[in-house]
């Protein structure tokens, strides 16, 4: 049985300006797991960098309130909403909340950094 808590891991700013703590990756463990699942914190009033992944990722927000873009679209979200988005599609979030915005990243495959391009 494999238990992870959040505060036991590492924090770091990912290339999108994310806060980012890495829960569950296949290529760090001996997990057989296709996806990886990170925990992100954007603080109020502030945007991650726009990027594309060459693979699909969901953002499953937790807690707070801010705009979803994705391509040419936008949309608020909130506590509760799951987010599809397709692969090279490209995308950032803003906080546009007055606490913390947090929300699970799930990327199938799992990330790498040669998937990922940051576009500003």
């Amino acid at each position: 049985m494999l238990i992870k808590d959040l505060q036991d891991c590492e924090e770091f700013i990912a290339g999108d300006r994310t806060i980012l703590r890495e829960l569950l990756h296949p290529a760090k463990s001996d997990l057989k797991l296709r996806y990886s699942l990170a925990h992100a914190v954007l603080k109020p009033g502030k945007a991650s960098r726009a990027h594309r992944l060459k693979t699909s990722e969901v953002y499953y927000i937790l807690e707070g309130e801010g705009i979803m873009y994705i391509d040419d679209e936008s949309a608020k979200v909130h506590q509760g909403h799951a987010i599809y988005i397709p692969p090279d599609s490209r995308q950032y979030i803003k906080n546009t909340g007055n606490s913390d915005l947090k929300f699970l990243c799930i990327v199938d495959p799992a990330w790498r950094n040669e998937d990922e391009e940051i576009i500003n």
